[in-house]
């Protein structure tokens, strides 16, 4: 038990081992982004110069304040004896007011909502990327029954595997992470270092004629809002990886997605494409050799991605039981280690709304 906590107490210390775990635990959902955001932005909408600048600037803001203003800034200083989520910022506030549980609980529910959605989207877009492979482009379509099944298959199997606890790979999950960021962060650079005029994209400016000037630009506030999809982990998992670690770390990651995405809008300026159609810009910046390389490390990343949801799910679930806010149902320890849980009516509920 000693051992644990000074293990514990090491981790929540600034270092490299410290850096690495975080990456693993938090990083999943909001590193996975790249994936889908861009898009979603652009859907089927004529590619102009307006609509890829002023994507980029609203993901960098959106990223700038809602990301590292709102949860690194200053949600972080609102530690519970050093623990983070939602219960645990009702527990530091219900005094001051009884109908707090309200939002505590509409919070908590839009977490669950975020474990439902991310899986099936992320895991999709790594899945998807295939078409860009010659010999299975009429195989691997977006939406045909193929891809549906793989992607329910990878999704199922996750899901069945979470009762014997995730206490092996869990080990990997750093690794993997860095190699995924070292990767998206590369490949960005490459195409922002062709087409450096794309770094004006920073200007707020950009930002606000789209959503002011550009037909229905506001409603892409919908699509951009999905780069910091999984943001509350860095609070919800303050008590798991300590505030510097997570501070230090998101600096990597920022740098990281915010090339990427500027990288990806290079390239398509580039091409001087009317539409996007089915092209999938994140994958457009890997050379064809690649393709299946970074296919198979985004598979991986999203696979994740979905665990740290899932497992996160879980404990905010035990935390809701413990304060009466959900029914008391079966709650399993599957390894000895410290804070993970199964909770096997849980499990089903989220792998009926990622299937469905």
């Amino acid at each position: 038990m000693k051992t644990e906590l000074n293990s514990s107490k090491h981790l929540h210390q600034l270092s490299v081992a410290g850096l690495l775990v975080t990456l693993g635990i938090i990083y999943g959902d909001i590193g996975t982004s790249p994936l889908y955001v861009f898009r979603s932005i652009l859907g089927d909408r004529p590619i102009s110069e307006e609509l890829v600048y002023g994507g980029i600037s609203c993901i960098i803001w959106t990223l700038t304040l809602q990301t590292t203003f709102k949860y690194v800034l200053l949600t972080l200083q609102a530690d519970n004896k050093g623990e983070g989520g939602i219960f645990s910022l009702f527990a530091l506030v219900r005094r001051y007011a009884k109908w707090i549980y309200i939002p505590a609980i509409v919070g908590a529910a839009t977490l669950l909502a975020d474990g439902i959605i991310t899986p099936p989207i992320s895991v999709a877009s790594a899945v998807e990327g295939l078409n860009g492979i010659h010999s299975l482009q009429h195989t691997i379509v977006p939406g045909n029954a193929i891809t549906i099944g793989i992607v329910v298959g990878i999704i199922s199997l996750l899901f069945f595997f979470q009762r014997f606890g995730t206490k092996v790979v869990g080990f990997a999950f750093g690794p993997i992470m860095l190699v995924w960021f070292s990767m998206i962060f590369l490949l960005g650079l490459l195409q922002v270092w062709h087409h450096p005029g794309i770094i004006n994209a920073i200007n707020p400016y950009y930002g606000i004629k789209l959503l002011v000037n550009y037909p229905h630009g506001f409603w892409l506030l919908g699509a951009v809002f999905l780069c910091t999809t999984g943001a509350e982990a860095l609070y919800s998992d303050l008590g798991h990886c300590g505030k510097k670690n997570i501070q230090v770390s998101w600096l990597f990651v920022k740098i990281a997605l915010i090339f990427n995405y500027m990288g990806q809008g290079a390239w398509l300026l580039s091409q001087h494409e009317t539409y996007l159609g089915n092209t999938n810009p994140f994958y457009a910046l890997m050379p064809h050799w690649f393709l299946l390389i970074g296919i198979i490390v985004a598979t991986f990343a999203t696979i994740i991605a979905s665990q740290a949801l899932i497992s996160g799910s879980f404990t905010l679930i035990s935390e809701a039981i413990s304060m009466n806010f959900w029914p008391r149902v079966t709650v399993k320890y599957p390894t000895n280690v410290k804070g993970q849980i199964y909770i096997p009516s849980l499990n089903w509920i989220l792998w009926i709304g990622c299937v469905g």
